[in-house]
């Protein structure tokens, strides 16, 4: 029969201390960045965005005049240059904003010989990769409780830049209740460890106005598995406090089952607001998780043309 032991903790507490420089931003900025970058590049273009012609006042294109329409819609000096007809066409404007949030909390720097990153770095290029993706799609994404929406090109620097302004407030590993208008997106990534409760009340009130939003789920591939044998002392990195097993081998399919359901209370938290649940495992792809949340943004779109 397995046995446990739970042990205070011992000295100096394995949790903001122990992992605070693993979670220093500032350092790991230029790095982070230019590594969302390249993860942007990678994603196939014209899978996102909003950028049609519509009511506007920003010049999209000209296209050939069409017989039927009115002529008071032909650009006269653009014609003038040819022998066509042709029609200035302004870009279609919304006030959709997509905001991002990004937990930051100790558990975030977790990283095991089988990940290719630690969460946290993990959940920021994710992050700051959309975030160039969707404003190259016409969109403008914000930090949810830290910076309003921007469609700067420099949008991962900014958000980086405010992200280190507010390093300090790390260990909260819930996104704030604020609610956002109902055309608005939140993409809330972390690895959603808080009790299913209060993190279906975040949703909720996110939601509270109609706004539609995706979980994205980073997990360490050991997190999943629990590959372990033998005696194992488990750490909690945010309460200090450690878990002694006796025999890890029986522990761990309790474990598996129990992360199970905790999955499954997260993705019925998110499906009841209309939301959407990704899993990302950290010895995937960056590129991955943020195609698909590319695709899930534009079958929204989609769905109001």
């Amino acid at each position: 029969m397995a046995r446990t032991e739970v042990l205070g903790p011992a000295g100096r507490q394995p949790g903001r201390s122990e992992t605070g420089a693993a979670l220093t931003l500032a350092s790991r900025l230029p790095r982070l960045v230019l590594e969302a970058r390249r993860v942007a590049a990678s994603l196939a273009h014209g899978i996102h965005g909003r950028r049609r012609a519509g009511p506007g006042e920003t010049f999209w294109q000209f296209r050939p005049f069409v017989a039927g329409e009115s002529a008071g819609r032909i650009d006269w000096r653009r014609s003038g240059r040819d022998e066509r007809l042709y029609v200035r066409e302004r870009e279609w404007e919304s006030p959709h904003s997509v905001w991002l949030w990004f937990d930051r909390s100790a558990s975030m720097a977790f990283r095991s010989d089988l990940a290719g990153a630690p969460k946290g770095e993990r959940a920021f290029v994710i992050g700051l990769a959309l975030a160039d993706a969707l404003v190259d799609g016409g969109e403008r994404v914000g930090l949810l409780g830290l910076a309003a929406p921007s469609a700067s090109r420099a949008v991962a620097e900014r958000l980086a830049e405010t992200l280190c302004a507010h390093e300090r407030d790390l260990d909260e590993d819930l996104a704030p209740p604020l609610a956002l208008a109902r055309q608005d997106e939140a993409i809330l990534i972390g690895d959603f460890l808080a009790p299913p409760e209060e993190i279906a009340r975040r949703i909720a009130a996110i939601a509270a106005r109609g706004a539609r939003g995706h979980l994205l789920l980073v997990v360490d591939p050991v997190e999943e598995s629990f590959p372990f044998e033998g005696q194992a002392v488990l750490h909690d990195l945010e309460a200090g406090l450690r878990l002694r097993i006796g025999d890890a081998a029986s522990w761990g399919a309790v474990y598996r089952a129990r992360m199970a359901a905790h999955r499954e209370a997260l993705r019925a938290a998110a499906a009841r607001h209309g939301w959407t649940l990704t899993l990302h495992h950290t010895d995937r792809p960056a590129s991955e998780p943020a195609l698909r949340l590319l695709t899930l943004l534009a079958g929204a779109r989609r769905g109001e043309a």
